[in-house]
């Protein structure tokens, strides 16, 4: 038994070789044999079933396009396997758990599923080609066509779109189920008044999709990262509670709009341009062809017009399909070396020129700043940073004296590599492609030296709006209970940017009360406050008060915790305004200073807490060690220009890349 997972791991290794085997037969050798009768031949005792599928439609003529459609799913089935087993369903429970959470955090949810259904198992693997029978094809193409051909903006939808972003049945390695004519009947009756409007354009993709999002009975979304399972894609009984990341969230959208007639695809980024996470969102299409997009089942807004297209620095964007693209696998299968799994079987498309507001059409990479060394490989990688690691977002033929890179969104700091014996093999120092001035910078680091002071591991501007409800954030002090006579001693007038802020009280007076007012609309957000007498050391303590109820309504998150001495804890109030927390120190105390906490992710440097600094000399270079002993550390004659990283060996693994100039830490 101890073998059993390695002998499962062998086997599915051997399957996805096969598959990409495949690939190659189907679409880059010059062979007589079809790609349909490729996949037939793959589909092994499970060809019978196939073929009844193309009997079937072959019979009568009326179902040409039918055979058509059944042919294009088959010539693509090879390309598919999907997990299963009992604990992977359990644990999908989870999703449903999230919608009637009670307070609950997503991670408390996720630690109960592990402790209800005990330790994950690892799931078993199936090909489609091999498990998909006639009925469940059937089943799936007579769906398809019929809500194509019955709903009134059908007659706007090309066979081609049709073929890719409204017949496939499934997303992606989800286990197979029937579920068009489920979300057919729960959702259809929706778009009842719509077919039969006489002033709305009932014929546009476009209007079907914005009306029926804005009927859904169940419109509430919850965003979490934290899952526990690397579940992939969960499917389409689950994705309906609307919980979990943007990937479940975006899967509730495909399987809603598709069962209903409305073509759409997942487009997404591999890498962000400022930060360690992929995403994921649909796209559709309007009737004259433009393109619109809904980002966490929010409101559908034209590509030219949203936050991605104007804002997001990712590198590249790309599009889903069913399809594998062939032609992409056959350029890059000429140079007759291994490719990075991204592209190994690819079942995508670039988008980025949809998304290039401000872009590099062509991104040249000088010799002059290549690296001397000599590679072997003939494929060039673009790669992007994920924490202190590269990730390969594009490719392009390795020629030194002509090394380039069609549409590349600036933004993104990123670097050029090869692919040889599993390990990338880095060509230049790392760029940013800069917004303003379209060109690109090199972190190339010389023998100019500077000291830096940290105060932080990752961006702080994904905390800004814990940091926002602290402006205007009111200190008082006062002598009745109900503070009926408070004087202001301080009031917070710009953004936290450390742990640890220190101010000066405005007032000279003594006060037996002390608090702290959060502004309006803030719910009193804040992690800790301490005052202090005149040269003392040791923050005043007191009976805690203030006001009770968190917005989590499980304890976690009240007024006390405020005073006890954990930065990673914080006040939540369960209403935007009239919050507060404070102290009863039983007799008059002048405060001389204050020293606040916002609330937080706990990426700010912690005391206690060992850090590690590299920097980017072709290779992450340490710069040493520190244990923490304050919210700041000091690092000495560290090399000017240079990419940064800075690692908490304590705890946590949100860490980004980062420069320091005049002073500050710019992050990337």
């Amino acid at each position: 038994m101890k073998h059993l997972g390695y002998i499962q791991l062998i086997v599915f290794v051997l399957l996805f070789w096969l598959g990409w085997q495949m690939i190659d037969r189907i679409a880059f050798r010059e062979e007589t044999i079809t790609p349909l009768e490729v996949a037939l031949q793959s589909a092994d005792n499970n060809r019978k079933e196939l073929e009844k599928v193309l009997c079937h439609y072959q019979k009568n003529p009326a179902d040409s396009l039918k055979y058509k459609a059944a042919c294009f799913l088959i010539e693509n089935m090879p390309f598919y396997t999907y997990s299963y087993g009992e604990q992977l369903e359990n644990y999908k429970s989870y999703y449903a758990w999230l919608k009637v959470r009670k307070g609950k955090t997503a991670q408390q949810v996720a630690d109960s599923v592990k402790k209800v259904f005990g330790p994950m198992k690892e799931p078993q693997k199936k090909r489609d080609i091999m498990e998909i029978d006639s009925a469940y094809l059937c089943h799936n193409i007579d769906w398809a066509f019929k809500v194509w051909q019955e709903q009134p903006w059908g007659k706007n939808i090309s066979f081609e779109i049709f073929c890719e972003y409204l017949l496939p049945y499934r997303i992606g390695d989800e286990p197979l189920a029937y579920w068009r004519e489920t979300y057919y009947k729960k959702y259809n009756s929706l778009l009842d008044s719509l077919r039969m409007s006489g002033t709305l354009d009932k014929e546009d993709p476009l209007v079907a999709a914005r009306y029926l999002m804005a009927r859904l009975p169940d419109k509430k979304t919850f965003f979490t990262s934290i899952a526990p399972f690397s579940f992939g894609h969960i499917g389409p009984e689950f994705v309906q509670y609307q919980s979990g990341s943007c990937r479940e969230l975006t899967d509730f959208a495909i399987y809603l709009f598709r069962a209903l007639g409305i073509p759409c695809a997942i487009d997404y980024l591999p890498v962000r341009g400022d930060g360690n996470a992929s995403h994921f969102w649909v796209m559709l299409w309007g009737k004259n062809g433009e393109g619109y997009i809904s980002d966490f089942m929010k409101n559908l807004i034209r590509v030219r017009k949203c936050s991605l297209y104007q804002k997001e620095g990712a590198a590249k964007i790309y599009r889903n399909t069913f399809s594998a693209n062939r032609d992409l696998h056959k350029q890059m299968a000429q140079y007759g070396e291994e490719v990075y799994s991204f592209w190994r079987i690819p079942k995508f498309e670039d988008v980025t020129s949809d998304y290039a507001y401000s872009y590099q059409k062509e991104l040249v990479i000088p010799l002059e700043k290549q690296y001397k060394d000599e590679r072997s490989g003939r494929i060039a990688y673009l790669c992007a940073s994920n924490r202190d690691r590269w990730i390969p977002i594009d490719w392009t033929v390795y020629d030194a004296s002509r090394l380039a890179f069609r549409y590349v969104r600036n933004g993104s700091v990123m670097r050029v590599a090869t692919y040889e014996d599993g390990t990338l093999c880095f060509l230049t120092d790392p760029f940013y492609l800069d917004k303003e001035t379209n060109f690109p910078h090199y972190y190339s680091i010389g023998k100019k030296t500077q000291d830096m002071v940290l105060y932080a591991k990752f961006n702080l501007k994904e905390e800004n709006s814990f940091r926002n409800r602290m402006i205007g954030g009111i200190f008082t002090g006062s002598n009745r209970s109900d503070f009926s006579d408070e004087d202001t001693l301080f009031i917070i007038q710009g953004i936290p940017n450390r742990l640890n802020t220190t101010v000066k009280s405005w007032s000279d007076k003594g006060y037996r009360y002390l608090r702290y007012f959060g502004p309006p609309k803030g719910a009193c957000n804040v992690a800790e406050v301490a005052f202090y007498e005149k040269d003392d050391t040791v923050a005043l303590s007191g009976k805690i008060i203030g006001t009770p109820g968190c917005y989590q309504h499980d304890g976690t998150h009240e007024y006390t915790n405020v005073f006890d001495g954990k930065t990673w804890t914080s006040f939540d109030y369960s209403k935007p305004t009239g919050g507060w927390a404070g102290l009863d120190l039983g007799r008059e105390v002048k405060v001389d200073r204050i020293v606040y906490t916002p609330r937080n992710r706990d990426n700010y440097v912690r005391p206690g807490d060992v850090y590690e600094l590299f920097y980017c000399d072709k290779d992450w270079k340490s710069a040493g060690k520190i244990k923490a002993t304050a919210d700041s550390l000091v690092f000495r004659d560290i090399p000017e220009n240079a990419l940064l990283f800075l690692r908490n060996h304590t705890r946590g693994k949100d860490e980004r890349i980062f420069i320091y100039e005049n002073g500050s830490q710019l992050w990337k």
